[in-house]
């Protein structure tokens, strides 16, 4: 299963992370939370690792219509987004929203994870087309 909607910047990491939150900002999208993994794994294990941070994205929009139709895709929400470094290079990484249908096969989730995929994908674009 592909569960992953990627793009690769030629920016910086720090700076793309604040685009990446502007991309979500301009599609409807909050950050709820972030998760600096490569603090938290130096903290608690002494691990040095490339820059890797998980940013919690929530439309509330999107995740009210997904919560009404099954209280249980809580679970799955709110939007992983990561941005890395990789080489040269950030990618930035959306979990497909078509994951909530495939994983817990109510087709009622559709039409909800079409319109969060649209959003994503336009806020993904914006990274790519934006110097």
């Amino acid at each position: 299963m592909h569960y992953a909607r990627t793009v690769h910047l030629d920016t910086d990491f720090a700076t793309t992370v604040d685009r990446v939150r502007e991309a979500l900002a301009a599609q409807g999208f909050g950050v709820l939370t972030e998760i600096d993994v490569t603090s938290t794994l130096k903290a608690k294990l002494d691990h040095d690792m490339e820059d890797y941070v998980i940013l919690g994205a929530c439309n509330p929009s999107l995740a009210h219509r997904a919560l009404d139709t099954d209280r249980s895709v809580g679970l799955l929400l709110p939007c992983n987004v990561v941005v890395r470094t990789e080489g040269g290079r950030t990618a930035v990484q959306a979990l497909d929203p078509g994951t909530m249908v495939a994983l817990t096969e109510l087709d009622a989730l559709r039409p909800v994870a079409e319109e969060a995929t649209r959003r994503l994908d336009a806020a993904l674009a914006s990274l790519t087309t934006r110097a």
